[in-house]
């Protein structure tokens, strides 16, 4: 214990791991009210832009934070729909861009990456000096999964509110998913994944021409080629394959000590066979791993309005209360 069995079984054309992640991520609407925006500052004078989804409950003491994808940002309706479905049980939700993915971009030249702990760590400083939550839920989405799992297996002093955590469709071996997203079928996410982060890029480019060179931008033909120039000696690692090695939440995993639930869908085309660790769950008083057949990435699409993978989050944290 814990590998989770569940019931998911997608309606019609949703069986299909790219009909279910396509229309999740670009077709589905979610009806939310509107963020309130806060912008926090970071101790090495970065910013951060928080966006908070409010339950109806005024003196509500309970907060879920939401962590988003690579190339994504807080609208995203992942985002929305996770949002949604806790503030209607009474849980306020914070929706936190990375550096560079709100509006703006941020004033220094490193931005995210998949390992960037340390911002959630100075995040959770704000939240506790707010005095007003008691019980904190994360859920981290995709890149932004790995960077929560990894945060919560570090060797770190974590806050004692955080009750438990939802990681969805983890790409907890960056190198292996790298892989899988390469491949031809995944041909059209990987171009639209590296032709937003070359535009993202060419911004920070005009912002740092000293440190970056358009012409290098426009010479990546892959993300990796993108973590090579960028991702990897923006954040102090050596390339690339150093980057990976040392940011994968796989080999942080057993030191996770709060109740953590995984969800990864067996035909997501995104991850490798290590993301997909039931001997670490078998072993684990913690981790709790369910491997749906369907889903695709972060596309468990139902015939209702709230998505599976919602209901599942909300109930693990509602049974830890």
């Amino acid at each position: 214990m814990p590998v989770l069995t569940g019931n998911y079984v997608p309606p019609g054309i949703f069986k299909n791991a790219d009909a279910s992640t396509i229309y999740a991520a670009t077709l589905r609407k979610v009806d939310i009210s509107e963020y309130k925006r806060e912008r926090i500052e970071l101790s090495d004078g970065d910013f951060l832009d928080l966006d908070w989804s409010y339950s109806s409950d005024e003196n509500s003491d309970k907060l879920v934070i939401l962590l988003h994808g690579l190339a994504g940002k807080t609208d995203r309706p992942y985002m929305k729909g996770m949002a949604r479905v806790f503030n209607f049980k009474k849980w306020d939700a914070l929706a936190m861009n990375f550096r560079g993915c709100s509006e703006e971009l941020n004033r220094l030249f490193k931005s995210y990456h998949a390992g960037a702990s340390d911002d959630l760590a100075e995040l959770f400083a704000h939240v506790l000096a707010l005095n007003k939550y008691k019980k904190i839920a994360l859920v981290g989405f995709s890149l932004g999964g790995n960077m929560l799992m990894k945060y919560l297996g570090e060797n770190r002093t974590r806050p004692t509110e955080i009750i438990g955590a939802v990681g969805v469709s983890v790409p907890c071996d960056l190198a292996g998913s790298l892989g899988a997203i390469n491949k031809m079928r995944n041909f059209v996410y990987s171009k639209r994944f590296e032709l937003n982060l070359k535009q993202h890029l060419n911004l920070r480019a005009e912002k740092f021409p000293e440190q970056l060179k358009k012409s290098d931008i426009s010479n990546c033909n892959s993300l990796r080629d993108i973590d090579d120039l960028y991702t990897s000696r923006a954040h102090g690692y050596k390339n690339a394959a150093d980057y990976y090695e040392k940011t994968s939440a796989l080999q942080f995993l057993e030191g996770i000590e709060v109740p953590t639930f995984m969800i990864n869908a067996e035909n997501d085309s995104f991850l490798s066979e290590k993301c997909y660790p039931y001997k670490m769950a078998e072993n684990s008083e913690y981790l709790h791993l369910e491997v749906p057949p369907y889903g695709g990435h972060v596309g468990f699409v139902t015939k209702t309005s709230t998505y599976y993978h919602e209901k599942r989050a909300l109930d693990f944290m509602e049974s830890l209360l």
